[in-house]
């Protein structure tokens, strides 16, 4: 075993949203995740009630489990040694207490990978406030400085978009063993957000809409996948899950509810939806889609095909190894070229200025300008 691939990294750090797993853990983790927002208990319990239909447990850690197990099986065969670590934004294992046990075990340098592909405030700059919100703690708390780097948002890394390409055109395949291909449409779905997180999205020099534009791009290359693999040409949209906030504050649309309703006026009979969105099941895939999608489609006589998340897809694990493979050699100077699938120019894995900022307030965030640092930070992790 060697880490020579990922040096200079002590450990890899998986880093997620968290989910709630079990009945009393609901309104606790629905209050971290909306703090701030003023949202009344009786909201909170209403949006509880989703998690209770499934016992009140989110699946999404147990797919981190998964991942994780896959992630340090996939380093394994490629002989790195490296651990990998866990840490979750709104429920246990919280970040900042997997961070303070790095610290305490003597890792000083940890490389983080987040279970989001995309762009945004929520998508990725909120991690990175998270992550400074973790070093802080630890910092405060009188432990060893931990620097962290992250990868790059990897929506169009051939492992993510390969994989979500494949996926889709096996359940297309599916559907079409039924149904005539002028009866068959697809639609791509990601998590809504307000319409000013995605034109402020991006690097603040950019026109912004970043995040609109990836899952714009990956729906047309997952497309044009179908048509070259199949020989057919479907009807393909993108639509979106998940909408909250008072209904005076635009969010991205359609929503995929409506969308529905849209095509099956239209004479489509069958529907692959495929959450390219989400990295994993989690509440926004198993009840927004798999529930109230599912029961829209029924209403609608529409035959319904839920696409698979990426998951622990072999070819994605091997594609995020690639991917931290390819930050530590940055870190280490030596500039490997970024894949990318569609072809497009890679965010970069050290964020620009102003990248998908914070528009409630500024909050330091690691992992981009030295300048939206904590204060301490810089000068005692470059020492570390």
């Amino acid at each position: 075993m060697t880490d020579d691939l990922l040096a200079p990294y002590d450990a890899v750090l998986l880093t997620s949203f968290g989910g709630p797993e079990g009945p009393d853990e609901v309104l606790p983790f629905l209050r971290r995740v909306t703090a701030g927002k003023d949202i009344p208990d009786e909201r909170l319990a209403e949006v509880g009630e989703h998690y209770h239909l499934f016992g009140g447990r989110s699946p999404i850690n147990d797919q981190c489990r998964a991942l994780q197990s896959a992630l340090t099986a996939e380093l394994r065969r490629r002989g790195i040694a490296l651990p990998v670590l866990w840490g979750n934004r709104n429920s246990e294992p919280f970040l900042d207490d997997t961070v303070a046990q790095a610290a305490r075990d003597g890792q000083r340098r940890l490389l983080a990978l987040t279970t989001s592909a995309y762009s945004s405030y929520s998508s990725c700059r909120q991690y990175r406030e998270n992550l400074a919100d973790a070093v802080t703690s630890g910092h405060e708390a009188g432990d060893p400085v931990v620097q962290i780097d992250k990868v790059r948002p990897y929506a169009h890394h051939p492992g993510f978009s390969a994989t979500n390409s494949r996926l889709v055109t096996e359940a297309v395949r599916g559907l079409l063993t039924e149904h005539e291909a002028g009866q068959v449409a697809l639609v791509t779905v990601t998590h809504s957000i307000p319409d000013t997180m995605d034109e402020t999205s991006g690097p603040g020099d950019s026109d912004g809409q970043v995040y609109r534009a990836q899952h714009e791009q990956l729906t047309a290359a997952i497309e044009d996948e179908v048509q070259a693999t199949l020989g057919v040409e479907l009807r393909t949209d993108l639509a979106y899950c998940s909408r909250s906030g008072p209904p005076s504050v635009p969010w991205l649309e359609p929503d995929v509810n409506d969308h529905l309703r849209e095509l099956a006026a239209l004479g489509v009979r069958a529907v692959a939806v495929a959450p390219i969105g989400f990295v994993s099941d989690h509440m926004e895939v198993v009840y927004d889609l798999d529930v109230e999608a599912k029961q829209t489609a029924d209403e609608l006589g529409l035959t319904f095909v839920r696409v698979p998340t990426v998951g622990v897809a072999p070819e994605f694990v091997s594609g995020l190894v690639d991917l931290l493979e390819e930050r530590a050699a940055e870190a280490r100077g030596e500039g490997p070229e970024a894949r990318q699938w569609p072809p497009s120019r890679p965010m970069p894995a050290v964020c620009a200025p102003g990248c998908c900022p914070n528009l409630r307030a500024a909050r330091p965030a690691l992992c981009g300008a030295a300048d939206e640092q904590p204060d301490w930070y810089t000068a005692a992790a470059g020492g570390a």
